[in-house]
């Protein structure tokens, strides 16, 4: 795997490599929640004038488009 050019980026990946496997693994669940709510925040700003149960089922329809797909 080559290292990225950005400084800060490979401080960051090895800063990770410090951290003990149980600290990893809480830093993937804290990062992908993180990136949910990312997620459901530019649907509330890209459709605002959607109910939230309309925001919803987009948000799942979305989501389910990124999950159990063969790479």
């Amino acid at each position: 795997m080559t290292q990225p050019a950005d400084p800060t980026h490979r401080q960051y990946l090895e800063a990770l490599q410090r951290l003990g496997p149980e600290r990893r693994l809480l830093k993937a669940f804290e990062l992908s929640e993180m990136t949910r709510a990312l997620f459901w925040s530019g649907l509330c700003r890209r459709f605002p004038n959607l109910s939230e149960a309309e925001r919803k089922a987009i948000y799942l329809e979305r989501l389910a488009k990124c999950h159990n797909r063969n790479y």
